[in-house]
């Protein structure tokens, strides 16, 4: 069976799956009602009213070697206060463009997926099986994979992976860990004209900020991802101007790489805010997504990376490349063991959540040819 991309693309984007609420299931069970006459096996995975996770398999003839995974979220964010020019989920088409809520990020790259996907269904002889993993809650902190990768039997196995997120048909090699903190600083509340009766919980807080505005972590910059960052995002603290604040909160952005873990980036920023402070303040974690870098030399992915640049006619000598964002990936490739992995799709990076967010028909195309010839070479 053979599906245009294109059009796949516009019709999930009629569906609405602003997250929140998400209800992600009705566009999942349109894919699923695709996939299913072409022989692939559906499995759900409910994640509350309206919600789940789709894994499809499509199984091998003869299997030689682990699973080719075709991974991508069906959510979207909100569409923000901005005025949009068109209807978010009207998927119109102008000037060769398909607009609307999650044009780019990143219904175009599930379509690419499930269009390559069809494509393989009609080949006699495959040598290994080909899954989709088509997610729920990503936007809102990867909530789909990580349910799923505390089920093992339905993870099931992988042995190469495609993360379709928007990258301008550009095959990267990763991108960076995200380590979310809160940093609660604690004092006493008192009267704004008597504050010595209090403990002003703001200075702590600045102590805190000071120590971590040149924070070194000790390790080196990655060769492509470049060094660890720190980001302090937010800063909470007092109620009303004549009240001594008994609570400050820090929010704390660090972007990992491969050279430090998230665990060892965290102990550091407590060690760096106990030599300030002491050891009172709270540290709260709200995202922990790993770094995901696989090496341009790994056979697969190099081969890979090959037959996207020859297809799509990205240049892939002009440096290697890795996302600014984190994705599924942080979740599914530690939980499959660490296959090699690609993020690649056709939505441009630069209008992910964006107002009148759109994606070329002419890059839909492209990658989903990309997807079908790397998926053909694998299952061969």
């Amino acid at each position: 069976m053979t599906l245009d991309a294109a059009e796949i693309t516009r019709d999930l984007i009629r569906f609405d799956t602003i997250n929140p609420p998400g209800n992600e299931r009705p566009a999942l069970e349109w894919i699923a009602a695709l996939l299913a006459p072409a022989g692939f096996e559906i499995a759900w995975q409910p994640m509350g009213a309206g919600r789940a996770n789709l894994i499809a398999r499509l199984p091998a003839t003869q299997a030689v070697r682990a699973p080719l995974v075709l991974s991508g979220h069906i959510d979207t964010v909100p569409l923000g206060n901005a005025p949009w020019s068109v209807a978010p989920h009207g998927a119109e088409v102008h000037d060769g463009r398909i607009w609307g809520r999650g044009a780019s990020d990143m219904k175009s790259g599930v379509a690419a997926c499930i269009a390559a996907a069809l494509e393989m269904a009609a080949r006699p002889d495959r040598a290994a099986d080909l899954r989709l993993i088509l997610s729920a809650g990503e936007e809102t902190g990867c909530d789909g994979v990580l349910a799923l990768a505390r089920d093992a039997d339905l993870l099931g196995a992988c042995g190469a992976m495609i993360v379709a997120e928007p990258t301008d048909n550009r095959p990267l090699l990763g991108h960076k860990g995200a380590l979310w903190l809160h940093l609660h600083h604690r004092g006493v509340t008192a009267h704004g004209s008597m504050p010595e009766r209090g403990r002003n919980a703001i200075f702590p807080a600045m102590d805190s900020v000071a120590a971590l505005r040149d924070l070194d972590f000790g390790v080196p910059a990655h060769p492509v991802m470049g060094p660890v960052t720190l980001n302090l995002g937010t800063l909470h603290a007092g109620l009303n101007i004549n009240s001594v604040p008994d609570l400050a909160t820090l929010g704390v952005d660090i972007r990992t790489t491969p050279e430090l873990s998230n665990a060892d980036a965290c102990a550091a920023v407590i060690a760096a805010v106990g030599g300030a402070v002491g050891d009172g303040v709270e540290v709260e974690t709200l995202t922990d997504m790993a770094a995901v870098f696989t090496p341009a030399d790994d056979p697969w992915l190099a081969r890979a990376r090959a037959m996207a640049g020859d297809i799509t006619g990205i240049d892939i000598d002009g440096g290697l490349e890795v996302a600014h964002y984190f994705t599924d990936a942080s979740v599914l490739k530690a939980a499959f063991g660490h296959p090699p992995t690609l993020i690649m799709g056709p939505g441009p990076m630069a209008l992910a959540h964006q107002t009148d967010e759109h994606v070329e028909i002419a890059a839909i195309h492209a990658c989903t040819r990309a997807f079908a010839a790397i998926a053909a070479e694998y299952l061969s």
